[in-house]
């Protein structure tokens, strides 16, 4: 179990650290040796979540089987990035929206520059200003001083008005980009097909909960879900994870439910003891398993849809890590035991 949801666990925020890390648990969960042809292995795994190389160990790993170090060495890692062409749109969406919010940047600097020039006229104008009406005399009839005056104030005034709207249209593209900002970060933390929390909204919210009292972590995996992709194809098999997503959010509202990559789902429950986040969860899992799923074309029966999950709670100073493994071990026990089913511990 753990090798087919390393493959499908993919997040393309991670630091170096994240992917040092999760290559390490996968080298752990396999039992395969540290050694630098299964390290090269592992990375092209998480680097190209939706490759050739990565299909074929779902494929081994379906099922919860593991790979042996003769799996390895007869699949290999000799592919290239771009046997992956649609890993480059998202790429290239990313890089659009960092030189547009960087344009907004450089265009809020230049306002900024140019009205800090305005700013400086504006002092020289009101020095002037000062000494004309410090020589304004009696004798003065013609009124050039007065005259003088009147042009630099009118000067002046239309200053202002020019730094007033230059200071709207800034307030204007800063509220924009700001937008745009909560907007990249949200997408970052949502799961496109289901609109669910990701697996980093899932991370931040667990490191935000950590040691704020009773937290219980659960993760759920689809059975047998290769299946309904291989008789039904992919667009039914979305349709099933959304409708997993949808009964896993309402049965455990209040708490947070976020597809963590492929037909894997946690949820995080906050503020309630096991033995509750035990009753809701298998709740849910007896609701998804009594429907009678059909296909939208044909209305034929889609067959008997269920998952199976492992749920443990976090105990006194533990790591994220350790929990969440521990979570994974029972996933892969209750897969073990026959599926449909839920172990906790």
């Amino acid at each position: 179990m753990a090798g087919a949801r390393a493959v499908r666990v993919t997040n393309g925020g991670d630091t170096e650290g994240d992917l040092y890390d999760r290559i390490g648990d996968f080298l752990r969960d396999q039992r395969l040796a540290p050694d630098p042809a299964n390290y090269a292995f592992a990375h092209h795994l998480f680097t190209t979540p939706d490759g050739p190389l990565a299909r074929a160990v779902h494929a081994l790993t379906d099922g919860g089987v593991r790979l042996t170090q003769r799996d390895i060495e007869t699949l290999g890692c000799e592919l290239r990035a771009s046997d992956n062409p649609d890993k480059e749109e998202p790429a290239k969406q990313a890089q659009g929206l960092v030189a547009q919010t960087q344009m907004h940047v450089e265009g809020f600097a230049d306002i900024v520059t140019a009205m800090r020039a305005e700013t400086a006229g504006f002092g020289r104008d009101l020095a002037a200003s000062a000494a004309a009406m410090r020589s304004v005399g009696a004798n003065d009839t013609n009124g050039s001083a007065i005259e003088e005056v009147a042009r630099i104030t009118g000067s002046m005034l239309e200053r202002v008005r020019s730094a007033e709207s230059r200071l709207e249209s800034a307030t204007r593209e800063a509220t924009e980009l700001r937008e745009k900002l909560e907007e990249a970060r949200d997408n970052a933390r949502r799961d496109p097909l289901t609109d669910l929390p990701n697996r980093r909204a899932f991370e931040e919210a667990f490191a935000a909960q950590a040691g704020q009292g009773r937290v219980c972590v659960a993760v759920c995996d689809v059975d047998f879900f290769k299946s309904v992709n291989d008789r039904f194809g992919h667009a039914v098999g979305d349709r099933v994870l959304k409708a997993i997503g949808e009964a896993l959010t309402q049965a455990c509202a209040g708490h947070l439910v976020a597809r963590y990559g492929g037909e894997e789902f946690a949820v995080l429950f906050t503020g309630c003891e096991v033995d509750k986040a035990q009753a809701t969860l298998d709740a849910a899992r007896a609701s998804v398993a009594t429907k009678r799923y059909r296909l939208r074309e044909s209305d034929a029966p889609l067959g008997e849809i269920t998952f199976s999950a492992g749920l443990t709670d976090l105990r006194s100073d533990e790591r994220y890590q350790t929990a969440f493994h521990r979570a994974d071990r029972l996933l892969y026990a209750a897969k073990t035991a026959g599926r449909n089913c839920l172990h906790v511990g």
